[in-house]
């Protein structure tokens, strides 16, 4: 049997959703990745003879976080189409309450809908971001028409940070912006925490520990320092294997860069199969890791693991990066950022982590400029001008 389309939006894009035992038997279950809509379908021989009866059975369920579908439709050959949204027999008191829900629930469908297709025609980049959120809000009661009604859906919720609480006011915005409704937005100021930084050891356990195509993934953001995202935009014919670099596509208003990676990096890409242009699936890479460091955090008795997310490992290089160099513009350009202020708290980490506000340093002198170069390759830096004697100073943490 062929794959099913969509009775509701025709689609094909559809995705087997577990078993449903009936009295003839086990009917595969569908959901369609387009519209949400659940289905089964099911064929079965008749025992009499090789004829085949087919009975295909639509059904809309409420599904976790989805919208509150109301509505059931079942189909038959025989019996043609019954729409059990409309009710025959509406209760005396004259109330049709699931008529009233089946159309107010397919109102902010098509609402949602549109806002989506209206986020692609104005080019935003975080387009399915603002339609999860806006979907939040309806599934929590919110009435999207009113702007009073999302913002007691905002106050209510006491354990939400106000961070989260931005994120779901600028896409309630947008949805405002397409509709031509004006209203007094509420005040929430973001909170600036530090991030958390592991040690080189814990990052290793976790790259050691990973699957082989997660465990490259992880390599390559210890090298790089770059943003998730980028990673999982690599390509193939990004990797340059003779300069052992490779080209960042930039994502959240970062700068486009080449960056140097490991030996390491690039023999753990040589053994990947290549399926498709891109090296790595990024809904895949983040599933595996959030069970592998579960599952690494209990064998090695470390819940510090379960606080290393995947931009951790861009923390982590940002703030070694500058304990090394401290050259804030060179981590400013490794990181991709336009703007310096958000290279800033590094310093701030460096000092904390590393402790060095009292430094102790080794010191050396350099006669001439062979000296000088071996010393700025052993990791000594230089600090003031030529004396009587001819030397330079330079100078190392303990």
């Amino acid at each position: 049997m062929s794959t099913p389309k969509c009775p509701e939006c025709n689609s094909s894009k559809v995705w087997k959703d577990g078993l449903r035992k009936a009295r003839e038997g086990y009917i595969q279950r569908y959901l369609c990745r387009c519209c949400g809509l659940r289905f089964s379908e099911t064929t079965w021989s008749v025992s009499e003879g090789p004829q085949h009866v087919q009975r295909v059975q639509t059904q809309v369920l409420n599904r976790g976080n989805a919208l509150p579908y109301a509505r059931r439709i079942c189909v038959s050959e025989a019996k043609g189409a019954k729409n059990l949204a409309i009710v025959e027999n509406p209760p005396k008191n004259g109330l049709a309450g699931a008529t009233v829900q089946a159309v107010d629930v397919k109102a902010k469908i098509i609402k949602i809908v549109e806002f989506s297709l209206w986020l692609q025609r104005q080019g935003y980049k975080s387009a399915q971001n603002r339609v999860s959120m806006l979907k939040r809000l309806v599934n929590l009661g919110a009435d999207i028409m009113d702007p009073q009604s999302v913002k007691d859906i905002l106050a209510k919720n006491q354990t939400w940070k106000d961070s989260y609480k931005m994120l779901l006011k600028y896409a309630y915005e947008s949805f405002l912006k397409m509709q031509g409704i004006s209203w007094e937005r509420p005040s929430y100021k973001q909170e600036e925490v530090l991030p958390f930084i592991p040690t080189e050891e814990e990052l290793d356990q976790l790259i050691a520990g990973a699957g082989k195509r997660v465990g490259t993934f992880l390599q390559g953001l210890k090298d790089t320092g770059v943003d998730p995202g980028e990673l999982a935009k690599l390509k193939w014919m990004d990797i340059n294997t003779q300069s052992k670099t490779i080209n960042i596509t930039p994502v959240k208003g970062h700068k486009p860069r080449v960056l140097k990676v490991s030996d390491e990096f690039l023999r753990r890409v040589g053994a990947l199969p290549r399926a498709s242009e891109y090296v790595f699936n990024y809904v895949s890479i983040r599933t595996a890791y959030q069970d592998t460091k579960k599952s690494l955090a209990r064998k090695l008795s470390n819940p510090r693991l379960l606080s290393i997310t995947l931009t951790t490992f861009r923390h982590w290089k940002g703030t070694t990066e500058y304990h090394l160099t401290h050259d804030i513009i060179h981590v400013k350009e490794l990181l991709g950022h336009k703007r310096i202020n958000n290279t800033m708290k590094y310093i701030n980490l460096e000092a904390a982590i590393f402790n060095t506000k009292n430094d102790q340093f080794h010191s050396a002198v350099a006669k001439n400029v062979e000296d000088a170069c071996k010393l700025v390759q052993a990791g000594f830096e230089y600090v003031t001008g030529e004396y009587n004697d001819g030397g330079k100073i330079f100078r190392k943490r303990k």
